[in-house]
Order: C-alpha cells, then structure tokens, then sequence
C-alpha cells in the first residue's frame, strides 16, 4: 500500500496532477453520454487572470467535471479573445520602448509584430489557468483571430449586410482623441471629479433680454444649435419659438420645446449641441436640429468655429471663451461642481462625443427575437431577476457601432471604388465578381476593423465550426451554460443571443448563469488605480511582501497614490501572502457564489478552507493508517454497526442536497454541504466513533470488517463527491484509496460520481446517532462549565431513561465511553437519590456528573474571581472608548465596528464566568 506524506503540500502535488490529465487527454469529450458544453468567456490576450476570472473558471470547472464524472459527453470550449484597441496599446509601447512608432511602419508590418507579441506572451492565461485546475479541451482552444473565426466574422458581416442589416452611418459615438478611435460603452470609465459649473448670458435676438443656461463643458457651445425649455414651464412659454443670438459666433439659434427638459434643474434652459452629446444629438433628431461638429478627431477646433479659436486645444478653447464671455458681460457666475467624466479605460483620456462615419448594426429585428427566446423559456437567467435588466436593455437598444479605427483586429470586408461607392464581399475577389467590376477599377479597402464584441457575439458556434456544417456544431449546439457577470448581459450575452438565433436558428446556450462582481474585503471594486488587487495564483503560490508592494504600485496612472496603497498593504498582509494552494482558493470562491450582485473576498477565508484540505488530508491519512493492518486479513463478513449506517445514511442525504445545489447553481450550498459533512461528520464523529472498533481487541471480526469497508467506501466516494471543487487534493487521496475500496481507475475525473441511491436513508441508525452525539455535547458542556480536564475520566448518572433510551445507551456503551471520556454509565431509578451533580437535559433524560472529587471548590472560585475580575476591567475599557464621541467620530468605520463586537464577546464572557461562580457558590454552601 502506498504510503501518505504527513503533511498536504498542494505545491508538490498540482502541477504533477495536471500534466497527467492533460497528457491522458480526460479533457476531450469522451463517451457516448448526453452533450454538456460550456464557452469559457474568452479572456483578452493581454492580460493576466484576475479574482474575477478565476471566480468564474472555478465554477465552470466545477459543471463540467460533475458532468463529466455524471456520464455526459463534456465540451469546455476554451480559447482568448484579440481584444483589438488593449493590445495595439501594449504593441505601440513596446515599439515606442525601442524608439519606433507605429507610423513609421505600413499597416502589414505593425500586424506582423502584433502576432510576433502574441506568439510570445499569449500563453499567460493558458499557463494561469492549468494552474486553476481548468479541465478545458486544450486542443481545441481557439483565438478569435484564428482563420476559421475570421472567416466566420466575415461571413457574418457579408451576410447581415446583403440583408440591409449592416450600413454605414454618421453618428455619435465616444471617441478617445488619444487613441482616434471609437469605443464601446464598455471600454468608458465614469468617474466622478470636481469641476465647474459655468452659468452662461444668451442674449435674445430681438433685444428683449436674455436666458442663462449652464454648461460643464463651455467650449461646446460653439456648436449649439438650439436652447431647449420644458413646454409646461410657465416661465418661458412665451419665448418658445423665439431667436437668441449665440455668442462669440454671432449665429441664431432658436429656442425649443421639449419634454426632456427638467424645469426644476438650473434655469430651466437647456443648451443643444447636436454634435457632442448623446441626449442633445436625440433632441436635435426630433427637432430636426442641424448637427455642427467643432472638433477635429484630437479633439482641437475645427473650421466650423470662428477663425480665432481655429486649431486650439479643447481645453485651451475653454479658458479663451470664458475670457471672453467675462469681458462681454455674458458670464452670469461660476459654481463648483462634481459630475461625471467620461474616461477612456485604456488611455484614460477624456472622451468625446463625437459625430463621425462609422459601420452599424441594425439590432431591432434581432433583438425582438432574442427577447421572445427569453420570454418563452428558450434561454433562461439565474438568478431570474436578471431576466428584468435583460428585457429592459433589448426594449431600449439603438443600432450597434462595430467599427473601430484601429490596425489589429479583423478589417471590414468593404472596398470603395475611385467614385466613394461600397462594395462589401469575402474579399476583392469575390466583391469583384459579385460587381462585375472590370480589372482597371481600383478598389481600397475600408481602413476601420471590427469591434471586438462583434466576433465574440458569435463565439459560441464560431468555436464549434461554423459556417461549417461540422460535427462538433451539430453535437453541442446549443451550449448548455453561459458563465459569466452582469455587467457584460447587454454587450456580450444580448449579442451572443441575437447572433446565435439569425445565423444557427437557435439560442446560444439553455442557461446563463449571472455571477456577483468580486470585491475586496472592505467592500471596495479591486482595480490597479486602488492598489487593492489580488492576483489568483499569488493566493495559490504565495507571495513575499516586497514582490506585492511592486505589483501592485508598478504602472500606476495616478503616482501619487503610491504611498498610500504601500501603506494599506503592509497593514493588510505584513508578510505577504502565504501559499494556500489552488483547492482552498476554488473551495472559498465556490462558497462565495451566492445569488448577490457583490461579493467580498476575505483572505481568511481561504485560510480556512487551507485548514479543511489539511482535515481531509489527515483524516484520509488515519483512515489508511487504521486499515492497514487489516488489509491482509482474511474475508470476514461484515456485521454494520449503528455508526457505519448512519454514515451512510448521512451520505447520501449528502448527496441528494448537493445535486439539488448543482441543479439551482448554488455553488454556495453545495460546498456548505461537503464542507459540514466531511469535517463534523465524518471526520469529527465517525472516525471516533471507529476509533473503538478498529483499536480494540475486544471488537468481533465481523465489527471490524465493517468498520474498515465503511471507513474505505465513505472516504473513497466523498474524494469524487469534493472533486468538481477540489481537484487536486481529491485525486491524490484517491489514487490512494481507491485500490483498497475496490474501485479501479485511472483518475477520479473520470470515475462516476457517487450516486445516493447507492447510499440509502437509515431512519433508525440516524436517530440513534443524533441521541449519542447530543449525550456527548451534553457531557462536554458540562466538562467546560466546571472545568474539568477532558483527559479526566468522569462517571455519569441518568435519571429518567426510558427503556428507548437505555437501550442506545446499550447499543453505543463503547462509543458513549470513548466519545464524552467516561468511566462508567448508571441508570438511576425516580427514587435514588443522587449525589450533588452537574447536569444537563437530553430530551426527557437528565444527565447528572457527581463533583465529588472532581474539582477543588475553593481554588476552582478564586480561579473564576481572577477571571471575572480581569473580564470586567477589559469590559471597562472598551466601554470608555466607545464613550468617546473623538473615538467614534474620527476612527474609520470598520474600527468602531470592530469595538462594538468586542464588547458584545466581553460581556458574553462575564455573563458566562458570573454564572460558573454562581454554580461553584452553591457547590461550596
């Protein structure tokens, strides 16, 4: 028999594990079982696994190996995303690094060295998510740049576009001035800043006085169009429809009625700028506003606006035109004031609003299909209240900008001839034989590529295959489950949605399961701008402190808060992070996944669940010990105690709650379940309950027998149960105790998992052992209240047994003595008398300790006085600092919180020790 080493060390153990199931190729779908796919949410190439993602690669393993080990034919569809305007930024670095830049070379070099930077650094996440425990089919991993996608992404295009569902268009989008492209609502960072509110004089054409409208963003008003007042405001009713001269420009803008005005808002008057605002862009379509654009794409003033503000920075044009307003008079006043400012998430540029041609997506007729899948249970939401935010979003969808002005991605397969005319095709080959075009016309393809949702709106059956009719597409399409957050519903789950049902006829996946947003454990977003990150595989490997400060201070955008990230570190991990390894982490983040919009990782829970895979590995480790010895014996009959039932019992029950959790996705119940099962109930009790059995010389042959099958059967198939969450530790057990429990293999991946069935309820051995292990808490209080040393062996009376209950006194005489350390066990009849006892109620049982030479009364009242006393005095001082209004005031939040529960635990602990005394007091009368 293969021995155990005495301590679990994860790190000698996961790697060795993984490299034999990726080398045995268990991560391929095998078997003839029903179809189970999953899409992994393609991970951007650039970057690195954070919390988030290993939040969500944990419980997508977990599905796919319980399906896996159920029978079903398991597809994890793994692969990364090109994520278009993050990596041409990582590229445009590294050559600007080495003194080049990307307008120095042609469009094909600057892709050529794209794909050089992928070759080398593309394997970060791959590498991270073997470290995971990801059981993902590696050979089928794909790249949304691979050729098959992009043909895919090609065919989509050419396809939407010759059914009038793609077009060319000038409108709003936000656009980055630094990177000159547009960008998703997804890629803009909201935050919050101080800034001005400036309240400018619009003077009336006619002479007959002015109106004020206010504006955080001056330099717009070059481009106004209008001034818009709410049409039930009483205060400028007789001004709608009225002339005011713009100022600086010296142009008429009317004045306009519209419902979207808030009369209670300012002044009442909304200035409209058609061209750089997404609301005023809305008013302008309904008032057929013209649209004046004053910016050019680096966001300096164009030729629309007055020839002296020509060529000036945006916000160099905003003090000029302040000055200037101030010196006409027309700068009614200026207020403070903290707004929103949209940034660019990669540049962190400012964006603007900017009206420009770019490629749509007509999504109306998409999106009704998409709802209606929803609406008739095709596709469903868990949680069900998401389904809401869904329904809401498709209700108010506009038309999808997919155009980016970027090199790296996939390049819009349109060509213009020398007359601007747009021909779209596979390539110029076939839009020249679509076209009939002569060889002399010349074609430019369009220089813009694809926003990157737009291939991934199609992964889900551009990975299987299509537009190829291939087997994989037709086995496991639709995806059964689509992990992932909330924040991505509308811009990947939507797409995916609309795009699955118009190129495949059916919906993407039966299930989207919607996860909460990892925060720390203050309840903040961890972000690089905060310092507050925690890398996934730090946890797993450890981390010295020295290496955390760097990370997380390295690169920051903002310098300056550098002293105050290292200062939280150091006080949140004075020495680093130890190393927990990867089956305590994915156990805490499946205990995490409860059906809440936020979630606070806390390290101490990781830690905790680092003390269970120590439990289980020890437990396993006792087991082998104790079935040794009898792993030669002869073939004796076994005879089933009460325990081994009743383990058994609670085994299957187990496993019904367990499967239930699996089915509602609370990954949070599951891991509960195993977790109280495998550490108080089998590791607590049952063991100890076997500890008389196998250590005695007394027990038959036949209890033996028993004990050790059911020590083996129980620990053998809990190791299958833990594996979709613990892989490592649960296959390394395994491999141990499988050969002994008489189940061959050649991984506990691929083993089946336990069934209940084969587990059936024990009602009787059930209740029998809940007597037993409520007579021993009972007895243990007792030992606490009076202090008695659990080494010391103490007699116990019984008065008011029935005959049921003495009977389990009889059947678990041995375990009652080995479990509560007795001596002996007497039943009392109504009419003994009983010496002076400490006791305690089981039911209709009253169970009595004799003190007789038990305790020393006087010394045992002097100890709890000492105590009493030193309690009162640390109650005392924390009641003073709670008094404190300078205390409770200036101390952060999370101090006083912690004060109040240490006076809560204090005075728990004097109400206990005053009523220890009191017992002692009347022992001693």
């Amino acid at each position: 028999m293969e021995s155990m080493d005495k301590l679990y060390a994860p790190q000698d153990i996961e790697r060795r594990i993984y490299e034999r199931w990726e080398s045995g190729g268990w991560f391929a779908p095998r078997g003839s079982g029903e179809p189970f796919c999953i899409v992994i949410p393609p991970p951007n190439v650039t970057g690195t696994l954070h919390m988030g993602h290993a939040f969500q690669h944990t419980l997508m393993d977990t599905l796919t190996r319980h399906r896996r080990m159920q029978g079903a034919e398991t597809l994890w569809q793994s692969g990364t995303d090109h994520a278009g305007i993050a990596t041409q930024m990582v590229v445009e670095r590294r050559l600007e690094a080495q003194g080049q830049h990307r307008s120095q070379m042609s469009r094909e070099q600057f892709v050529e060295r794209v794909w050089q930077w992928k070759e080398e650094s593309g394997g970060t996440i791959c590498g991270q998510m073997r470290r995971l425990g990801d059981s993902v089919d590696w050979a089928r991993d794909r790249f949304t740049m691979d050729p098959g996608l992009s043909r895919a992404v090609i065919e989509a295009f050419v396809r939407l576009h010759g059914e009038g569902l793609i077009y060319r268009g000038k409108r709003l989008v936000n656009w980055d001035p630094v990177l000159l492209t547009a960008l998703s609502d997804l890629e803009v960072e909201g935050q919050e800043e101080d800034g001005h509110l400036w309240h400018l004089s619009y003077p009336l054409a006619d002479g007959g006085g002015h109106i004020i409208v206010a504006t955080t963003r001056p330099e717009t008003m070059l481009g106004d169009t209008a001034v818009a007042v709410n049409p039930e405001d009483e205060r400028y009713r007789h001004l709608i429809g009225r002339q005011l001269r713009l100022p600086l420009t010296e142009r008429l803008i009317p004045i306009i009625a519209d419902d979207y005005v808030d009369a209670a808002f300012g002044s009442g008057c909304v200035k409209i700028t058609p061209a750089h605002d997404f609301n005023d862009y809305e008013i302008g379509k309904r008032h057929n506003l013209p649209q004046i654009n004053i910016f050019t794409p680096q966001a300096q003033i164009n030729d629309n606006a007055p020839a002296r503000f020509v060529g000036l920075d945006r916000y160099e044009a905003r003090k000029r035109i302040i000055a200037e307003l101030e010196q006409a008079g027309l700068l009614a006043r200026i207020d403070k004031h903290r707004h929103m400012v949209p940034r660019g998430d990669r540049s962190g540029a400012v964006l603007e609003p900017y009206l420009t041609d770019q490629w749509y997506v007509k999504v109306g007729p998409l999106a009704r299909e998409a709802e209606a899948a929803v609406r008739d249970g095709r596709t469903r939401f868990v949680p069900e209240n998401w389904t809401r935010t869904y329904y809401e979003w498709m209700k108010n969808i506009h038309d999808w900008c997919i155009s980016r002005q970027l090199w790296w991605g996939h390049r819009i397969p349109a060509w213009y001839d020398g007359a601007g005319n747009v021909y779209v095709g596979h390539d110029e080959a076939d839009v020249r034989a679509r076209q009939g075009l002569e060889p002399g016309v010349t074609l430019t393809q369009d220089t813009d590529v694809l926003d990157t949702w737009f291939s991934s709106a199609l992964w889900p059956f551009s990975t299987l295959g299509w537009p190829q009719a291939t087997p994989e597409l037709a086995r496991f399409y639709p995806t059964n489950v689509l992990v992932t957050g909330f924040d991505i519903i509308f811009f990947w789950v939507a797409r995916m949605m609309m795009m699955g049902l118009k190129f495949t006829g059916q919906v993407p996946f039966r299930d989207v399961y919607i996860t909460g947003l990892i925060l720390d454990e203050f309840g903040e977003k961890m972000s690089k701008s905060k310092g507050n990150i925690i890398d996934p595989l730090d946890i797993v490997d450890g981390i010295g402190l020295d290496a955390l400060l760097a990370k997380r201070t390295t690169g920051l955008m903002q310098p300056q808060l550098r002293p105050a990230i290292e200062k939280n570190t150091r006080r949140q991990f004075p020495n680093g992070i130890a190393a927990h390894g990867t089956d305590a982490l994915r156990f805490t983040l499946a205990a995490l996944a409860t059906p809440t919009r936020e979630i606070r990782f806390d390290l101490a829970r990781v830690e905790g669940y680092r003390k269970f895979c120590n439990k289980l590995w020890n437990a396993a480790r006792f087991v082998m010990l104790m079935v040794e010895p009898e792993a030669a014996a002869a073939a004796v009959e076994p005879e089933f105690a009460t325990a081994d039932r009743w383990i058994r019992s609670r085994f299957g029950r187990l496993l019904i709650e367990v499967e239930a959790a699996f089915k509602d996705y609370r990954f949070d119940f599951a891991a509960s379940a195993l977790y109280q099962f495998t550490w108080y109930e089998f590791c607590d009790w049952y063991l100890e309950l076997t500890k008389p059995v196998l250590q005695s010389a007394d027990a038959s042959p036949a209890a033996r027998s028993a004990a050790r099958t059911t020590l083996l059967e129980i620990l053998e198939a809990l190791q299958r149960a833990l594996h979709p969450l613990m892989p490592f530790i649960t296959e390394e057990i395994w491999q141990k105790v499988a050969p002994l429990a008489g189940r061959a293999g050649p991984s506990v991946m691929v083993a089946p998992y336990p069934r209940a069935a084969d587990f059936p309820g024990d009602d009787p051995a059930e209740k029998d052992i809940t007597w037993v292990q409520q007579f021993v808490l009972a007895v243990r209080q007792i030992r606490g209240e009076m202090n008695i040393a659990p080494s010391r062996r103490i007699p116990v009376l019984l008065r008011g047994a029935g005959a049921e209950d003495w009977q389990r006194v009889v059947r678990n005489r041995a375990s009652l003595l080995h479990l509560a350390g007795l001596e002996g066990i007497e039943r009392l009849t109504q009419t003994q008398d009983a010496p002076q006892s400490a006791t305690a109620m089981l039911g209709e049982v009253n169970i009595l300790v004799p003190m007789a030479g038990l305790i020393d009364v006087a010394a045992e009242i002097e100890r709890l006085t000492k105590r009493q006393a030193k309690a009162l005095q640390d109650l005392a001082k924390t009641r003073a600092k709670l008094a404190s209004e300078t205390f409770v005031q200036n101390a952060p939040e999370t101090v006083v919180k912690a004060e109040r529960e240490r006076e809560n635990e204090q005075e728990r602990t004097v109400a206990g020790l005053n009523s220890q005394l009191d017992a002692m007091r009347k022992w001693g009368q």
